[in-house]
């Protein structure tokens, strides 16, 4: 006979494991990200800026924010994000902010995304890239 008694506690265990493990992240939203040959790992707690096109394959492009604790929600234009962004970098100056966005954006959007992030005070901006292999 094989005892049994110590089952549960083996599976509470386990889901404690696998919820103190698991990640969380703030943006699942999927781009083609542009590539670079040196990349950094994304503070953690950071805000997120997301350009993406809405629909996929359209060239009409969205936005989404999140203050690094929240998922990241749609914002209907750039100076509703201004106003996000206003409120987290007035109450933590020093939180990075990530530009994440899609490799055939347009350079004048994240330009604009830039500045203003600098009109609200941001200090610390990081775009987001893939990294590229290099082949010998």
């Amino acid at each position: 006979m094989i005892p049994t008694a110590s089952m549960a506690d083996i599976a509470f265990l386990l889901i404690i494991f696998f919820m103190v493990t698991t990640q969380f992240h703030v943006d699942r939203t999927n781009v083609a990200l542009p590539n670079s040959a040196y990349r950094e790992e994304v503070p953690k707690g950071s805000a997120y800026v997301v350009i993406h096109e809405d629909p996929p394959n359209s060239r009409n492009w969205a936005y989404k924010f999140s203050n690094g604790d929240d998922m990241s929600q749609p914002v209907p234009d750039l100076s509703g994000m201004e106003i996000e962004v206003s409120n987290v970098a007035a109450t933590d100056p020093t939180k990075p902010f990530v530009i994440k966005a899609e490799g055939i954006t347009p350079y004048q959007l994240i330009d604009d995304v830039i500045d203003m992030l600098r009109r609200a005070g941001v200090e610390e901006i990081v775009l987001l890239t893939e990294q590229r292999t290099v082949q010998n």
